[in-house]
């Protein structure tokens, strides 16, 4: 064989018996743990998440660019979120509540704000039913406060995950965001919240940002467990669902809360006497959109002084 491929024997010997290096067992110890990473959390992690959930688990240190590398090499990538179609019904003459939130989605304490809204599913062997869930979800740690599902996007969904939340926590009183739905505009919901001392906040007309970490969140659980998948009956999704409540509970860490699960940090503040802050980095795509957006806006305005002195 050494002679057809016009190798030496003593070459061959040496590359048979050689001892790997450090780089080598270190490069294949990562291959076969973002392998199993992958299969284990079903296809959910992209390089950064998988970095931070291997080291936390396994104490390494390993970079964004090296696990990037090896998810190359091994052709892995992770789900695609799809664009979140609304299922927002908006009554006629509803009195809509102003936007007190406006956009400011930090909480220095648990129970402080809390964001709501319902989103739909599909099922069935041709997806002809449906299943709504609503859930009530606390600004400061991420953490599901109450769910509900329900057959009809209707006021009883909405109330029913309104009154599991003040049953958990009866103490609280947040500043209550949502959207401009018929459920929240009713007055029986305005007059639910009024009895348990919470100011109502609603987004605007057509601006899904108004509640973004509402809308981040629906992207999150429907790219994780709902897109590519098929779920034929009412209970395998509702099984699925709750799965994957736990998973984003106990399970899945958030690089914001350095590394930790909702459910760490919302125990750790609970028992603590001032709680930690979490600050929401700016996003600098958006911090770019808006510097192009003043320096445009800024060069209009100027045109039209100018146009208006002449």
């Amino acid at each position: 064989m050494c002679r057809c491929l016009g190798v030496k024997r003593a070459n061959y010997y040496k590359w048979l018996h050689h001892e790997r290096s450090q780089f080598d067992k270190r490069w294949n110890l990562l291959i076969e743990t973002v392998r199993a990473y992958h299969e284990t959390y079903d296809h959910k992690l992209g390089y950064r998440m998988m970095k931070d959930y291997i080291n936390h688990d396994k104490g390494t240190a390993y970079t964004e660019y090296q696990v990037y590398k090896v998810m190359r090499y091994l052709d892995i990538k992770s789900r695609i979120r799809q664009k979140r179609h609304n299922c927002t019904v908006r009554a006629k003459d509803a009195k809509a509540a102003p936007n007190v939130l406006n956009r400011d989605f930090n909480a220095a304490i648990p129970n402080e704000k809390w964001v709501t809204d319902v989103t739909e599913f599909k099922y069935g062997n041709r997806f002809e039913h449906k299943l709504y869930l609503s859930v009530i979800l606390d600004l400061y740690d991420r953490f599901p406060v109450s769910k509900k599902y329900g057959d009809s996007n209707n006021n009883v969904l909405v109330h029913n995950t309104f009154d599991k939340a003040v049953e958990a926590y009866p103490e609280a009183h947040p500043l209550f965001h949502s959207d401009a739905g018929f459920q929240y505009t009713s007055p029986s919901f305005q007059n639910k919240l009024r009895e348990h001392g919470m100011i109502q906040s609603m987004s605007r007309i057509g601006c899904c940002i108004d509640n973004g970490p509402m809308e981040g969140f629906w992207g999150i659980l429907k790219c994780e467990m709902y897109y590519g998948k098929h779920y034929r009956t009412k209970e395998e999704l509702i099984y699925a669902l709750e799965e994957w409540f736990h998973y984003y509970t106990y399970e899945r860490y958030q690089r914001r809360f350095g590394v930790r699960t909702p459910y760490e940090v919302r125990s750790e503040a609970l028992k603590a006497e001032t709680p930690a802050e979490y600050k929401i980095p700016e996003n600098k795509r958006i911090m770019k959109y808006k510097q192009e957006h003043y320096k445009s806006r800024q060069a209009t305005i100027y045109k039209k002084s100018i146009r208006h002195d002449n």
